[in-house]
């Protein structure tokens, strides 16, 4: 479809200010080529209120049915201003910041609005990192002495990806993991990066795999180096370095571990669209694939899944 997208608030307010222009907005967007029945697939429906009722097998649907819209009972047009908000704030959103521009009266649903919104940034089906890519772990957390590299044992350990675009950054993939053994670093890149692309990673065992696994593993070994580590990798510390002032700048540090993988979700999105001229193409992008991802219930958000004990997905979009 045709990218269309209100260009500043002005056009935000005058084009989504009703129910029925925020539905056929997403109706767009989730059926580009016309509607689809979930059920049967097929592409005829009746309107029934504000449903639709398949002509085929007579299953009733609507247009946040399975998004993560689904059984709001916020008015759509306050969802588009929440959205308007999150992707026009260059450094990131805070819960508090959008209670206040909302004027929400509860911070828990503020805070809940922005992890719904942070899982749409993930693009289902999005395009794996190519070519030569970066890849390092780090550690986010509070500072704790005693405990050498890859021992630390209190601060979450995240793995970053980032591809190399001549001697800048391209896009990026970024997870939280368990540990740093080659069961958690190898699926991390397989999930991330296109096989026959070539990986540069420090001479870590977990790494050592990569070579087996249709990859072209390039090592440089750190210790004895007359260069520190981010000048021999360059990207994947900037990335790292960026990511912690970000946590400790927007959110002051103050993220759990349980919830990282969601704000990582938004640092991803952010960096990868960091080039973008229009804000308001941000919004689409966000939009758009917040009628493509599952609903996210509270009780999900409040007791997620052991990402790391199953085979996770790797955060950020294209």
């Amino acid at each position: 479809m045709v990218e269309e997208y209100p260009r500043n608030l002005t056009e935000l307010e005058a084009n989504f200010s009703t129910e029925e222009a925020c539905r056929a907005y997403l109706a767009r967007l989730r059926w580009p080529n016309g509607f689809r029945c979930p059920r049967c697939g097929w592409g005829k429906a009746w309107p029934v209120r504000e449903v639709s009722e398949c002509a085929g097998c007579g299953h009733q649907t609507s247009v946040t049915a399975g998004t993560i819209f689904q059984d709001t009972r916020t008015p759509l047009p306050v969802w588009f201003r929440a959205m308007w908000w999150v992707t026009t704030q260059k450094n990131g959103a805070s819960a508090l910041g959008l209670q206040r521009v909302l004027g929400l009266k509860s911070y828990e649903t503020a805070w809940t609005w922005l992890h719904k919104l942070r899982r749409a940034m993930v693009r289902p089906g999005r395009d794996l990192l190519t070519g030569r890519v970066e890849v390092d772990e780090c550690y986010v957390g509070g500072l704790e002495e005693g405990l050498p590299g890859r021992l630390n044992l209190e601060k979450a350990l995240i793995v970053v990806a980032a591809q190399e675009d001549g001697p800048g950054i391209g896009r990026i993939r970024m997870r939280q993991i368990r540990d740093a053994s080659a069961e958690s670093l190898v699926p991390f890149v397989q999930d991330s990066v296109e096989p026959g692309s070539v990986i540069h990673t420090d001479g870590w065992l977990g790494y050592l795999p990569l070579g087996r696994r249709g990859y072209s593993h390039e090592v440089t070994f750190l210790r004895g180096k007359k260069k520190t580590p981010s000048e021999l990798m360059p990207r994947v510390h900037r990335v790292i370095s960026l990511l912690k002032r970000w946590l400790m700048g927007t959110h002051q540090g103050a993220v759990s571990h349980k919830h990282l993988d969601y704000y990582l979700d938004e640092f991803t999105f952010r960096f990868n669209r960091r080039k973008s001229q229009s804000r308001g193409k941000l919004f689409f992008r966000l939009a758009q694939q917040a009628v493509a991802v599952e609903p996210l219930p509270l009780d999900r958000i409040l007791h997620p899944a052991a990402k790391v004990k199953a085979k996770p997905q790797p955060v950020g979009a294209t």
